[in-house]
């Protein structure tokens, strides 16, 4: 992206229509994914005055101010100052991370970014964490409020730091008197990303446990961003959050994907999600299946308020995530090649479901030899 015009860039001196001050924006993790996507936005946004982009490699946007760090750096405080807002995105969510080192990245660097924004006198702080960290639980309501109890646990991957970060954001207001912080909250996020849940829909059949009730509702990295945006304008604040408007039962689901199902007891579901994983052969601990038994859809009712709304549909999400994941096949959560999964496919159910035998069996020759 080539930097804006002169005159553009005099403009964003000036007022914005509403008469407010253009903001200094800072994004962290602004090379890649949500990030990257967000700083594209916002620099072309005529409501910013500057984009200050923070990654440990250099991104695309040229109309931004880049600066070359780890957000765990104490450094990082000179490279906020004159920002008026931070936006930090530089987490990591990876399944292949090794999850000590990860929780040491993520925690460190929210720590380190809230402490920096504070002594860089910023005065708001957007963190993202994600809508499950208000748990998956069988007696929670329909759609969940912003104001729900968090219930999660530590059990599904990444979800105990997204947890510590909330804890975080809690205290910075009274550790750092003058600091606004707002989280934003989004449900299964859609577009170029890899979790647990997206690899849900590459399996060969959708795992169903006997007894629960799924329902599923997606935000796609778009309207996310919106909602970013939102919040950088502080059109909106306080806890957010972020999906698309209503939900798709599991019977929808598997209409519009038109990928069977497979119903399996909870004890055989679990106790096999738990073995494979503790043996190393698939990324996805056990607690992530709560998240795909039992409801978690937020209502958004605090950004609906304000005026923002959702632009993608649960439906066209899911169109899109299908589209993704073309060509590519899981078992709990374990990417397979091609052979893995002719073999998957034609094994049946008790392949589908958690890492077929077959599988099981290769890797433990693999380990004798």
């Amino acid at each position: 992206m080539s930097s804006p015009d002169p005159q553009v860039r005099a403009a964003r001196n000036h007022t914005t229509p509403a008469g407010g001050r253009r903001p200094v924006v800072a994004v962290t993790g602004a090379a890649t994914g949500v990030g990257a996507l967000l700083t594209e936005r916002l620099a072309a946004s005529e409501e910013i005055k500057q984009v200050v982009a923070v990654d440990e490699r250099r991104g695309e946007c040229d109309a931004a101010e880049w600066h070359i760090l780890d957000v765990r750096d104490p450094a990082i405080a000179e490279k906020l100052r004159g920002a008026d807002v931070v936006v930090h995105l530089a987490l990591d969510l990876d399944l292949g991370s090794d999850a000590a080192a990860r929780t040491a990245y993520n925690v460190r660097g929210t720590q380190t970014v809230l402490t920096a924004a504070a002594a860089a006198g910023v005065h708001r702080v957007v963190l993202c964490t994600s809508a499950m960290v208000y748990g998956a639980l069988p007696d929670n309501e329909l759609p969940l409020s912003e104001d729900a109890e968090l219930r999660a646990t530590a059990e599904a991957t990444g979800v105990g730091d997204l947890l510590e970060i909330e804890r975080l954001a809690r205290r910075a207001p009274r550790a750092h008197p003058g600091l606004n912080v707002t989280v934003v909250r989004p449900a299964i996020l859609v577009g170029g990303t890899d979790t647990a849940l997206t690899r849900y829909f590459e399996s060969p059949r959708l795992l169903v446990v006997a007894g629960s009730r799924p329902v599923w509702q997606f935000c796609h990295v778009e309207d996310l961003c919106s909602a970013l945006e939102y919040a950088v304008l502080e059109k909106v604040d306080g806890e957010l959050a972020v999906g698309c408007d209503g939900w798709l039962e599991q019977e929808e689901v598997e209409e519009l994907s038109g990928i069977r199902r497979m119903e399996l007891p909870s004890a055989v579901a679990l106790g096999a999600a738990a073995r494979l994983h503790r043996i190393g052969l698939t990324p996805s601990p056990a607690g992530d299946l709560a998240y795909t038994m039992y409801p978690w859809v937020v209502s958004g009712s605090r950004l609906h308020d304000a005026g923002w709304r959702a632009r993608w549909t649960n439906e066209e999400v899911l169109a899109e995530l299908l589209e993704e994941v073309t060509g590519r096949h899981t078992v709990a959560g374990r990417r397979l090649g091609r052979k893995d999964a002719t073999a998957a496919g034609a094994a049946g159910a008790t392949v589908a479901l958690l890492g077929a035998a077959a599988v099981v069996r290769r890797a433990r020759k693999a380990r004798r030899r």
